[in-house]
């Protein structure tokens, strides 16, 4: 014989009843850290990565390596000028050969950040299409370097409310 847990007990058992709920009481609001935590999550952003994302004082950046030799490596954008390449001197080193001795520079203007060709060989790609001159960088923005696919995530103190 099936039971039906929708049943009341048997013998005026109220107090083993289950709770009555109204539409109100299980009704749940999340703010604004909720829903672009959740968004990092689905763009494959791990909880650590979005700890660190967090922890980015205003004016500063991260890169964060999603394909490549590098894969899970992270770079702080924090200088006004940063440069990308192969050449070890380079700000961010990437050893491979299909990147140029200085393939890339970041540029900080304020709280906005940019990414610009130094006229590599195998080009740079933002957002899968390559560039030739500037191209403005906002969170979530990929940069080919190379092999190397890094996606770009700004500070949160200094990020625009998106419309």
């Amino acid at each position: 014989m099936a039971e039906n847990p929708s049943a009341r007990p048997a013998g005026g058992d109220e107090q083993n009843a289950a709770p009555a709920y109204t539409s109100s009481e299980t009704t749940v609001h999340y703010g604004p850290d909720f829903v672009a935590q959740l968004a990092a999550m689905e763009a494959g952003v791990s909880l650590e990565e979005q700890e660190a994302i967090a922890a980015l004082p205003s004016g500063s950046a991260l890169l964060i390596v999603r394909r490549g030799p590098n894969t899970g490596a992270r770079f702080l954008l924090d200088a006004d000028v940063t440069v990308a390449g192969r050449h070890p001197d380079a700000d961010i080193f990437l050893d491979d050969v299909t990147v140029s001795r200085k393939h890339a520079e970041f540029h900080r203007d304020g709280t906005s950040f940019s990414v610009r060709d130094l006229g590599s060989l195998n080009g740079l790609f933002f957002n899968g299409e390559r560039i030739d001159g500037t191209a403005q960088l906002v969170d979530g923005s990929e940069v080919q370097v190379g092999k190397f696919r890094l996606t770009f995530y700004a500070s949160r103190s200094d990020r625009r409310p998106v419309a």
